[in-house]
């Protein structure tokens, strides 16, 4: 339980369930209410509840987002099932819900706001600041880089708007693309076919890919090659005309590699490169392509740059948590060697 906040810090505000059936607010707060305990741990806030009235206690900002989450979680109630997984997602996305000027949007408003991605499976909708600015990107721009932490949705969002593009026949094809470098392992030679032997490196994409399109469709889009795997060392010489191209884990490029892959995009075609640059692959000497073009590639027209950190992760909590202790680990290697070498960034 949170630690109680002085009489001055502390704010309360009341919230009536009037209108929740016993089911639906048996839903809302979930088995032994953990439901609202999530909130309480993910937000700061003490949550008590009596029949159809909540008290959000806490400091001000945190009782908003509460608010805002809990009402956002009542509207859900009535069309599903909440499960803890639904409940963390929710406070992700709706528990930060201040625009640029700092006006929290009601959830309904929210909705109304954010571009929902139509697939054969039914709509894929950004959850947070950063994912609703990846997706405007991808649909404004020829080139685009995701580039951030494990678990933030830059491959399953790239993915999305492929196949959007595609039936909306904007593009005539899926290309995917992928370095095959194996995770710290030696994997030795793989049997099959080409496609067979990097299925392993895709099968991020493809599991994407599933849950939008279902296997049969994504089976026959690869038979009549509508959706093409193409490894990243096979794609030198080619010129890729009315393509949506997908390159995943570009951190695990080299500087000539991403050069190669950049320069084959063709006529009517995007491209989306994803990677996070703190697990690469690559031997120690090499650097990186992928960090290479955050240096290279700002400002330069038809190419946007989204970046995530550990609060857009949507996974299970302990990722987030995990993605942050390795951010502060980082930094505080970082503070270290500047400490050591006071004139390194000068």
């Amino acid at each position: 339980m949170n630690a109680p906040l002085t009489k001055s810090a502390a704010t309360t505000r009341e919230l009536n369930l009037e209108s929740a059936t016993p089911a639906r607010l048996a839903n809302l707060v979930g088995p032994l209410e953990e439901h609202l305990r999530q909130v309480e741990a993910r937000l700061g806030v003490e949550v008590r509840r009596r029949g159809t009235q909540v008290h959000l206690i806490g400091a001000e900002s945190n009782t908003q987002q509460a608010e805002r989450v809990v009402k956002r979680l009542d509207q859900l109630a009535g069309l599903e099932q909440l499960t803890p997984d639904r409940v963390h997602l929710c406070i992700q996305e709706f528990a930060d819900s201040m625009d640029g000027e700092g006006q929290a949007h009601s959830p309904d408003t929210r909705l109304q706001q954010e571009p929902v991605i139509h697939t054969q499976r039914g709509g894929v909708r950004a959850r947070g600041a950063n994912q609703r600015q990846y997706l405007d990107n991808m649909r404004s721009h020829d080139l685009t880089f995701g580039i951030g932490p494990a678990g933030t949705g830059k491959t399953y969002l790239a993915v999305a708007c492929a196949v959007d593009a595609l039936q909306s026949d904007r593009v005539r094809r899926i290309v995917l693309v992928r370095p095959a470098v194996e995770a710290g392992e030696r994997l030795g030679f793989l049997p099959g076919d080409l496609s067979q032997k990097v299925d392993p490196y895709l099968r991020p994409m493809y599991d994407a890919l599933y849950d939008m399109m279902g296997p049969d469709r994504v089976s026959r889009a690869i038979e009549r090659n509508i959706i093409e795997v193409a490894p990243l060392a096979f794609m030198r010489g080619r010129s890729l005309n009315d393509s949506f191209i997908i390159l995943d884990e570009a951190q695990n490029t080299t500087g000539e590699q991403m050069k190669m892959f950049l320069t084959r995009l063709g006529f009517g075609s995007k491209a989306v490169v994803t990677g996070d640059i703190t697990q690469t692959d690559l031997p120690r000497h090499q650097v990186s392509g992928l960090r290479q073009v955050m240096d290279l590639l700002p400002g330069v027209e038809g190419v946007a740059f989204s970046y995530f950190q550990s609060h857009d992760v949507v996974r299970h909590p302990l990722v987030q948590r995990i993605v942050r202790a390795y951010e502060r680990r980082q930094h505080d290697i970082d503070s270290s060697s500047n400490e050591r070498n006071p004139d390194a960034e000068s």
